[in-house]
């Protein structure tokens, strides 16, 4: 698998916009689907989307525990969002023929615990990288054109 250069530390530093980091997800995840092909764990996906992500300066939280608020009471059994990048993103990472309703709704309901605009299915086991991915978003306004949203309205 081919690297990309890692960025310099003072642009690694630099507080990064979304869209941007959304992109760089994208760009890693269809590097990752190019090499490796669909048909894989889940979890192979994920460490190796995590090393390449990782060898561009981005900072990922892998497995990260979410606890869950119920009536004043706090759950640290709620659950784990796959990749958390920059603390900006989810990206929830699938191996599966096709992706599900659910799956989305899955990922709006992260987003919604842990307050954040925006993230990314990518599913490694479609036939192609463009077929497997879709953006979720969580009251995001401020974002690119993209016939990859979902709206919540649409799950």
């Amino acid at each position: 698998m081919s690297h990309a250069k890692p960025r310099r530390p003072e642009e690694a530093k630099k507080k990064m916009e979304i869209e941007e980091i959304a992109r760089e997800a994208v760009d890693c995840g269809y590097r990752v689907h190019k090499e490796l092909g669909p048909g894989l764990l889940e979890s192979v996906y994920e460490v190796v989307l995590v090393k390449v992500l990782t060898d561009r300066g981005l900072r990922i939280e892998r497995q990260k525990q979410v606890p869950i608020v119920f009536e004043g009471l706090r759950f640290e059994e709620g659950f784990r969002a796959d990749l958390v990048i920059e603390d900006k993103l989810v990206v929830e990472v699938k191996s599966v023929e096709e992706l599900a309703p659910v799956h989305g709704k899955q990922l709006l309901t992260y987003l919604r615990l842990l307050d954040l605009p925006l993230g990314l299915l990518m599913n490694f086991g479609a036939a192609t990288f463009k077929s497997g991915i879709k953006r979720v978003v969580n009251n995001h306004i401020d974002f690119a054109s993209s016939r990859l949203r979902v709206h919540k309205n649409e799950l």
